[in-house]
């Protein structure tokens, strides 16, 4: 009897320092991947405009997934953002995600990191039915290819973010520099109630029907003063983005404003207007300059005039060239304001060309969280995480497979429909030289100086920022 006694209590004994034992080896620290899946993370994400409430809700998406993960968000006012930025970078306290203009991401090339070929993340899961056990797995996967980026993105996000770089070898390979998270286009805003009392029943959709409309609009006092503008076009500095409606009516003419070699171009005759004595570009800046220029019919603005927006607000002109990052605005200024929202005019006969205006989401070179911030900017613009953003700010889509669904959204219908033939252009290391060379263009026109002379001066300064 003793005998069966001491075999269990040996058995039980030998049980509890089993289980001891067993648990001493579950005490022990966590495996390399449970470390790197629970290690805290900050991600700095750094942009303009929005508040933290339109990403919101891809931030809190993208914690559900990896809880050890944190993004902060800071909103910068546009005026102080890049210099802020390029302080931040150079005392290496800069942010993780940088949020750039499609015009300066080559600029800051040296100082963003590409997409690289894989990720390599952890992932916290849960398994099992009855005992649910928490399992950390390091997951390496491909990352958005080009050929993606080529399928899922319009035309114009493909030819700023995708960027021929040589490798070690000298091998020429193309690189991925950022991701946007929507892409805005310009349209015309028309006050429906102006253009009513004139009897035009829809804004115009060419630029004859948009002279036309100019006529029956402006309104001049006996000394010629401008009482009502049919719009606010042709002088540079009071009328918004008055370098992007150039550029518009010279890449709607033929113009190439770089070409293959990577120089300003726009003041040349391209090879498929050749035997023609005047360049497109200086066609389109005259035309443009007209709408400003007392001595022509289509006369309705001048660089006295106030803000192209404040003259629009105030109803002192019927139509207004903007962007979707115009229309709250405009609704805060003049809720009651009969607007209506329609395409850029076209040149009849044409291919069509829009413009497009936007932000890329990239990653800082000197990031700790290279891969953190670019899975989660993968994730952001992703077609099943984006729709949040798009809805909170009513901003038109990068995305091609999204486009169809917004074009029948009234806010952001027509910018949308406008994406597939957004065209922009690189504007070398200091977009707002390249800017002002046009701006400066429109002032000489209107001065009555040669347009040729004009746009070669143009080009030159340019193509001084392309170096």
């Amino acid at each position: 009897m003793r005998k069966h006694v001491s075999i269990k209590l040996s058995f039980i004994i030998g049980l509890i320092l089993l289980l001891g034992l067993t648990g001493l080896r579950c005490r022990k620290g966590p495996t390399a991947q449970e470390a790197a899946a629970t290690r805290p993370v900050t991600i700095k994400w750094w942009r303009v405009f929005d508040d933290e409430a339109a990403v919101r809700p891809i931030t809190e998406a993208y914690r559900a997934l990896h809880p050890n993960v944190t993004i902060e968000y800071r909103k910068l006012r546009f005026e102080e953002y890049e210099q802020e930025l390029l302080e931040a970078l150079a005392e290496d306290r800069g942010p993780d995600i940088v949020s750039l203009h499609n015009t300066w991401l080559r600029k800051y090339q040296s100082k963003i990191a590409s997409l690289p070929a894989t990720l390599t993340i952890p992932f916290q899961e849960i398994t099992g039915t009855l005992k649910k056990e928490v399992v950390i797995n390091l997951k390496t996967a491909p990352t958005l290819s080009t050929r993606a980026l080529k399928e899922n993105f319009v035309d114009a996000v493909v030819k700023d973010v995708l960027v021929e770089v040589a490798d070690d070898k000298g091998q020429i390979k193309e690189q991925i520099y950022g991701l946007p998270l929507a892409l805005d286009t310009m349209v015309l805003y028309s006050n429906r109630d102006i253009l009513n009392l004139a009897g035009i029943p829809e804004p115009p959709k060419t630029w004859s029907e948009f002279q036309g409309a100019i006529r029956k609009l402006t309104k001049l006092d006996a000394q010629g003063k401008i009482l009502q503008s049919g719009a606010s076009i042709g002088s540079s500095r009071n009328v918004e983005r008055s370098a992007d409606i150039l550029s518009l009516l010279m890449m709607q003419n033929g113009a190439d404003m770089i070409d293959a070699s990577g120089s300003a171009a726009f003041h040349k005759i391209p090879p498929a207007f050749r035997g023609r004595a005047v360049s497109p570009a200086e066609e389109a800046i005259v035309f443009y300059t007209d709408f400003a220029n007392p001595q022509k019919e289509t006369y309705t603005w001048s660089p006295q005039e106030p803000s192209s927006f404040e003259a629009f607000v105030s109803g002192r002109t019927a139509m207004f060239f903007g962007y979707a990052y115009h229309l709250p605005f405009l609704r805060a200024r003049a809720g009651r304001l009969n607007l209506v929202i329609s395409p850029a005019p076209q040149i009849e006969g044409n291919p069509e060309v829009n413009f497009a205006n936007y932000w890329v989401e990239t990653v800082s070179r000197k990031s700790q969280n290279q891969n953190w911030a670019w899975d989660f900017i993968q994730f952001a613009s992703s077609p099943r995480n984006v729709g949040s953003y798009l809805a909170a700010t009513s901003k038109p889509t990068a995305l091609r497979s999204l486009i169809a669904g917004q074009v029948e959204q009234e806010d952001v219908g027509v910018f949308a429909g406008e994406v597939l033939t957004a065209k922009s252009w690189y504007r070398g290391g200091n977009a707002r030289e390249a800017e002002a060379a046009l701006l400066d263009a429109i002032d000489a026109t209107l001065g009555g100086a040669d347009p040729r002379q004009v746009l070669n001066i143009a080009a030159q300064r340019v193509n001084q920022t392309l170096r």
